[in-house]
């Protein structure tokens, strides 16, 4: 027999996957929407008795969820979430639905490198055709000339495998697991992540899409950038300590690599600090770096794909079925 849960959408970040809810639902649930801080009047107790949450905290400092069935983080990423604090017999999930926005992000910003748009049009309004095709010191370079190296190959980096290759891009792939051959039409070169160093001196351009694990933290440290071309760009949409933070300021102020395109950070705002610099070091200094506030997959497609895949393990929890992205 079909369940009704108390389904509570725990945090900001949540409430954007709230609208609407109700006509993906195959039942009749309560819903409530709940702060961040718990700090209105009971709060705490919809969240200690919910049986689905989701949110994409779960920590000592917050209320047990003892009736917790489900903790259905509405984003790929679970790293705030502490699974030594859900309850026995309950089940993480995640969401993914954001390859296409990212994959979009990325190769906007580096084709930004090749077709100098903006600039060629600021110049133009001023008289001046600095890009003027035949002028000596007008030739572009080719966005398709260049080898891509995606680190990490989920479901951010198979996108972006397919569109790089369709710009006729060399793809390489680092991967801790070995590349499915179903994949393998797109990917030129697989190295395991023993041979980071080799895969980072190999790139043109460095993607960096991993998640946040132990195993992932600081993976990219001085080193690795040390193995990259002085004229390589590296691109991180993965998690901003994947990258080892001083080593990045380092490598980029110094010009030991190109460039970088920086979406995921170190520092991020709260509700105490709304307003907040994205690392303790001055990246906004360099010119050679360009900054977006981890913007690269919130588009309105993600929203609606995450939101269905919230209310399709509602269902089949409520149905009693195996749940999709489970997290084990």
């Amino acid at each position: 027999m079909d369940s009704v849960f108390k389904i509570v959408f725990h945090g900001e970040n949540a409430a954007n996957f709230r609208t609407d809810i109700e006509g993906l639902l195959h039942r009749t649930h309560r819903i409530v929407t709940i702060s961040q801080g718990l700090q209105l009047p009971g709060e705490k107790e919809h969240f200690e008795s919910a049986d689905v949450l989701v949110g994409v905290t779960l920590n000592p400092s917050l209320p047990k969820p003892i009736r917790l069935r489900l903790l259905q983080a509405p984003a790929a990423g679970t790293d705030g979430i502490q699974r030594d604090c859900l309850p026995t017999g309950s089940q993480l999930a995640n969401c993914f639905g954001h390859e296409n926005a990212i994959a979009e992000y990325v190769m906007t910003a580096l084709l930004l490198r090749h077709v100098p748009l903006t600039q060629a049009d600021h110049a133009l309004r001023q008289g001046e055709w600095s890009y003027f095709a035949g002028r000596p010191g007008s030739l572009r370079t080719e966005l398709g000339s260049q080898t891509i190296g995606l680190l990490g190959f989920g479901h951010i980096g198979k996108t972006l495998a397919n569109r790089a290759k369709a710009f006729g891009m060399h793809v390489l792939v680092a991967n801790r697991s070995p590349v499915h051959s179903t994949a393998a039409h797109c990917i030129d070169q697989s190295f395991k992540l023993s041979d980071l160093h080799a895969f980072m001196q190999a790139c043109d351009v460095v993607v960096v899409t991993l998640p946040l694990t132990e195993d992932t933290r600081g993976l990219v440290n001085a080193a690795a950038l040390a193995a990259m071309r002085p004229n390589a760009v590296i691109v991180n949409v993965g998690r901003g300590a994947v990258i080892e933070e001083s080593a990045l300021f380092e490598a980029l102020k110094h010009r030991q690599i190109a460039g970088g395109i920086i979406d995921t950070w170190y520092q991020y705002p709260t509700a105490e600090a709304p307003q907040c610099s994205p690392s303790q070091f001055d990246f906004a200094s360099l010119d050679n770096v360009l900054m977006s506030p981890h913007m690269s997959g919130w588009t309105e497609g993600t929203v609606r794909r995450r939101q269905q895949t919230i209310a399709e393990n509602i269902n089949r929890l409520s149905e009693g079925q195996a749940l999709l992205n489970v997290m084990t």
